[in-house]
Parts: C-alpha cells; structure tokens; sequence
C-alpha cells in the first residue's frame, strides 16, 4: 500500500470513529436534553398517551383523564370539585405544564417514575401503570373552610397537631383547574391577568404580616428564656411604650384596656402592643428569631411536598424596628401554613410535627410505595411547661378575650386574634387573622387552624381578626372535631 492510500485509509478511520463518537455522545447525553427541551412534543405526547393516575382525597380520586376528540394527545386531565382542591392539586396542562401535588408528582401520575417499571418496561422503555397520590386532606373539613371563606380573598389551612397531617388547604378566591387542561389561551390569560390572583394558592406561598398572632412566638420566648416565669406575672410594660430612639408611642387598639404593667395572660386578651413590643426589645431580635426559627421561620426547604415559601423574621433591626416585630410587623412576614403550625405546636405540648398533605404514594397495583404518615420528623419547639400556659392563656383570648367568635360548644377552643397593618402609614384595608387549636372535650381529639382574610365587604372599620377570620377557624374546627 502506498503512502498516499494508507493516509486517505487512516483519515477515513478517523471520520468513522467520529461519526461513531458523536452518535454516541448524541444517544447518551443529548438525549435527556432534547426529550426535556420544551419544544419537543414527544414527552407531552407520552404523557397524554394514556389515563394519568389520581390524586385521591377521603378515599375518592378529585382527578380524573378523559379521551380527547382530536390531535396527537389522546388524553386529558379532569377535576371533580376543581375550586375546592385547586390549592391542593395544582392543576396539570398540556401546555402550561404542572402544579402543586401535579407537579411534584408529575413522573409518578404520568407512569416515567423508574419505581412503577418492571425489567421489561426499563428494558422496552414502555410507559408504566401510573401510580396515585392519596392525601391527608380531609374533605368535610375542605369543605367548611372554603365554604366559610366564601368570596372573602383569604386562605385557612388546618393541621392534626398529633400526626402533622393536613386536613385543609384553602385558597380564595380559587379557579378550575379543568380550564387549563388543554392549553386554553384564553382562559390563561383570564386567570393571569386577574388582579385577584386566583391561580396564588395564599396558604402556602404568600406570607403576610401576621400582625398579633405573632405575639404568641413572642411570648413563648420569654417564658422560654425566663425574662417572665409565668404568663400570670405582671410585666414591664409602661403604656403608653415610646418606641426606643423615635418620638413614636405605640398605641393600643383598646385605649381603656388594662395594658400597663400587663401579664401576658391579659395582654394576649387584650392584645396589648405596649407589653408585646417591650418585650421583644427586652430579649433582643436574635432570642425572638430564634424562637420564630424553632417554629418555623426562615425555613427555606418547607415542604409539604409543595414548597411553601418561607414566612420571614428579619435581622439588622434597630431597637424600635425590633419592637414593632414584636407585634408582628415592621418586615415580619407569614403564611397561614406558618402560623398554624405555632398553634400546633402550642397543642401538642410544645412539640411539632412536621406538617404534610400527602399519606402515600401508591403504585398501579395500589401498592404504598412511600408512606409518609409513618413516623413524621418531629422538633421540641418548646417546653411541655410552657406550652401548657400558652393554651391556658390562648383559652382566656377566646373565652373572655378578643376571639370570642371562635367558642364553639364541647370543645376547649384557645386562639389569638391578629390585625395587620397594610399599605404605606396603613393606608389600605388591613389584613384580619386568627390561629388557634381546638379540644373536643368528649374524644380529645385536635385540630390547629390558621386563617387569613385579605380584603372582604366589611367596611374599614369592622376588620379584625375576631371578626372575619375567627368565625372561619370555627367553622373548621368543628368539621375536624365533629366528624
């Protein structure tokens, strides 16, 4: 072979070794880019190539798939009650992607989750019998709280202090997920542009200022780090409390109420801000972050599966910016999920379970391939002790206080009433809010509950926690204890 022949002989070597390189490179790596690249419609059509699996709540699927009538995806996803479980279910489209428990359980709905596979399905890659996703959520309880919150824009969710299960996740106003199914654009863009924000689910991913819900986190370090023994020993409180540094006095909502020199007791009755505000800068921000922290806050992986986003206690604070978290504002920031799970620990002996909205995964089969009720993380936030007076002094808020809208008949109801400033010098309508637990006093069973309400008819005056969020949390207390 001559010189010439053997170089052409070895550079066509080299081309084919590169062909063979590159085919390689494309069926290895390129792959998984281009199956997940958003214009290509293959995933899309393998997803809706068959019925999905359900989201079950109380035992019966709230989605559903239904045959489509033309096009390349032969399926689509349905909703039984869409309003009602929007918060819980998210909703699953064609074009808009995935949401909530459908989007956090998208590969397991779907049948591409590797644990659905047999050998052969991994070795054919054929789709898999699509598993489903059974949740805490429980439907009676559902019900009352959406019913409760009506066309109020707010949100409840409600929590088993003793399991961590999530019994309600209510956002309103809410939207059906089924008009989004099939990529409608009109509807997207309905639902988008609406100033009311539907599609937010407001209990797990808007954090607000709690306003004096946040007192209870205060008080519990207090009594926590021994600045006060009881929630029954007169404090230092001066009313009116000038805010340190500022020529600012912090008023009360009740001027006539007994604040001055309060216990925690009474000032969690009257919901004093003078008692609440002193305290905080007596402890100094880094004992009250702590506290807030070791309740939940600043929690930025709380997930439930759905992420919630996290509710806020700010750092760098001067001492009046110090005391005005102490009522829970300045930029102290929660979600309703956040303040339920202050009441749940509070409930359940200063203890808290992590909280979560789905029992089990299951397989096509109905095998449980993940339970996530068994043995759920739990986290001392703080003494048996202290969490005993807490309830006895949230049983006072509600009993003779300012959450008298939330007594319920049989069962031993403690709470705390909140009223946040809104707006720059609070120049909109406020946002009302009431947590709480409740007893039944025959079955000693639990439910804590947390409620929002953002904006409702109710004139500017007549907003208060007491007197729109309060009547919520009842209506869904009594459907967690009465059922």
């Amino acid at each position: 072979m001559n010189k010439t022949i053997r170089r052409v002989s070895v550079f066509t070597l080299l081309l084919v070794f590169a062909l063979l390189l590159r085919a390689t490179w494309v069926q290895f790596y390129d792959a998984t880019a281009l199956a997940d690249d958003k214009g290509n419609r293959r995933g899309v059509i393998k997803t809706y190539s068959g019925p999905l699996g359900n989201i079950v709540v109380g035992g019966s699927a709230v989605t559903g798939s239904a045959r489509t009538t033309g096009g390349d995806l032969r399926y689509k996803r349905t909703y039984e009650d869409g309003k009602l479980y929007a918060a819980v279910t998210g909703y699953s489209s064609q074009v808009y992607g995935a949401t909530q428990l459908e989007g956090v359980y998208q590969d397991l709905l779907n049948g591409s989750d590797s644990r659905l596979k047999n050998p052969l399905d991994a070795l054919t890659g054929e789709r898999a019998t699509p598993g489903d996703v059974i949740t805490t959520i429980d439907p009676d309880v559902q019900k009352a709280a959406y019913k409760a919150l009506g066309d109020k824009k707010g949100a409840a969710v409600a929590i088993d202090p003793a399991t961590g299960r999530i019994l309600a996740v209510v956002s309103t106003p809410s939207y059906d997920p089924s008009v989004l199914s099939t990529g409608d654009g009109a509807a997207w863009k309905k639902l988008t542009g609406d100033p009311d924000k539907p599609m937010t689910n407001r209990a797990l991913r808007q954090p607000l200022p709690p306003g004096s819900t946040f007192k209870l986190v205060v008080a519990a370090a207090a009594l926590e780090d021994g600045l006060y023994r009881s929630v029954d020993v007169r404090t230092d409180s001066p009313d009116p409390y000038r805010l340190p540094g500022t020529t600012r006095d912090l008023a009360n909502e009740n001027p006539s109420a007994p604040c001055e020199n309060a216990t925690i007791r009474t000032a969690l009755q009257y919901s004093c801000n003078n008692v609440f505000a002193k305290m905080a800068v007596d402890l100094g921000q880094d004992k009250v972050r702590a506290m807030a922290d070791r309740f939940g806050f600043d929690d930025t992986s709380q997930d439930v599966p759905v992420r919630a986003y996290p509710s806020v206690y700010p750092s760098g604070m001067d001492k009046a910016q110090t005391g005005l978290s102490g009522i829970g504002q300045f930029d102290v920031t929660a979600t309703p999920l956040q303040m339920a799970m202050v009441s749940a620990a509070i409930a359940h002996g200063g203890t808290l379970v992590s909280p979560h909205m789905v029992s089990r995964t299951t397989d096509g089969g109905g095998d449980v391939l993940q339970n996530y009720d068994h043995a759920p993380e739990s986290k001392r936030v703080v003494s048996a002790a202290t969490a005993a007076q807490l309830r006895s002094a949230m049983r006072t808020v509600v009993e003779q206080g300012t959450g008298t809208n939330a007594r319920i008949d049989g069962v031993t109801v403690g709470g705390k009433t909140g009223t946040a400033q809104h707006g720059e010098n609070n120049s909109q309508v406020p946002y009302a809010w009431f947590t709480s637990y409740g007893t039944s006093d025959t079955t000693g069973k639990q439910v804590a509950v947390a409620v929002v309400v953002e904006q409702s008819d109710a004139a500017r005056s007549e907003v208060s926690g007491n007197g729109l969020a309060a009547p919520v949390a009842r209506a869904v207390m009594r459907a967690a204890l009465e059922n």
